[in-house]
């Protein structure tokens, strides 16, 4: 995206995008724009959908039941979707949203929340997991955003993993396996399909650990020394991943 366009509002819209086209934004963009942005007839901002790249468009009229622009010109291209699977055993509000919009901004592809034994909240509102993703993707330039799955039983994702997944491998933080680098264990996975699944907080059941060291898809590994909470583990292990095998390299 050219610099002169980084200080503009950031919107993902559903609409398709296309030179000349006019759109109307919905209340909440539209209170955005109008309310708290200030802007006015011939102000620009960009839009993006996960499918078209993204746009520079200008506001025709601020009209504050519905803010109609006109798409102008490309200023990015479509990015390829992320391949990258992540499931987390969901957490309690706040920290939940931090998760989720990290994963998003590390590059995951599909977010999935996964419950557990121990997993603090088990009723989740999938409407707000992908408003926060959206948000995650509109404030870091993320053009493919990632798609939110049905949150799903720790054994029915285990059953189902060939069937849903092939030959993806599934990568396990476990705080259980003795401290060690991952480095040279991620290596071999180079060019392979990936997941990456972190646990609850206070760990995985010892039944659940036992499963799931059992499948001959699943790696586990350490993330050090240190007893990380679940949310500032997500981050540790994508950023592993993505700068190791991932696309950071």
């Amino acid at each position: 995206m050219p610099r002169t366009h980084k200080s503009l509002p950031r919107l993902h819209v559903e609409a398709d995008l296309g030179a000349g086209q006019a759109l109307t934004l919905g209340r909440e963009q539209t209170n955005y724009l109008v309310a708290v942005m200030r802007m006015k007839a011939g102000d620009a901002a960009i839009l993006f959908n996960g499918r078209d790249g993204a746009w520079l468009a200008r506001i025709t009229d601020p009209h504050r039941k519905g803010v109609m622009l006109e798409v102008v010109v490309q200023t990015a291209r479509q990015t390829a979707p992320a391949d990258l699977w992540f499931g987390f055993a969901p957490l309690k509000a706040g920290r939940l949203d931090y998760l989720v919009q990290k994963a998003t901004e590390m590059g995951a592809g599909t977010i999935q929340p996964v419950i557990t034994r121990f997993t603090q909240v088990s009723r989740l509102k999938p409407e707000k997991l992908l408003a926060n993703v959206i948000e995650a993707a509109e404030q870091c330039q993320v053009l493919s955003v990632p798609a939110v799955a049905p949150e799903v039983t720790l054994d029915a994702l285990i059953a189902g993993w060939r069937v849903n997944h092939g030959l993806r491998r599934l990568i396990v933080c476990d705080e259980s396996a003795p401290p060690s680098s991952p480095v040279e264990l991620l290596g071999w996975l180079r060019g392979l399909s990936i997941g990456v699944l972190i646990g609850p907080e206070g760990g995985f059941s010892d039944d659940e650990r036992s499963q799931l060291l059992a499948q001959a898809f699943v790696v586990p590994i350490s993330l050090g020394p240190r007893i990380l909470r679940a949310d500032t583990a997500a981050v540790a292990a994508l950023a592993l991943v993505q700068a190791t095998i991932g696309d950071w390299r």
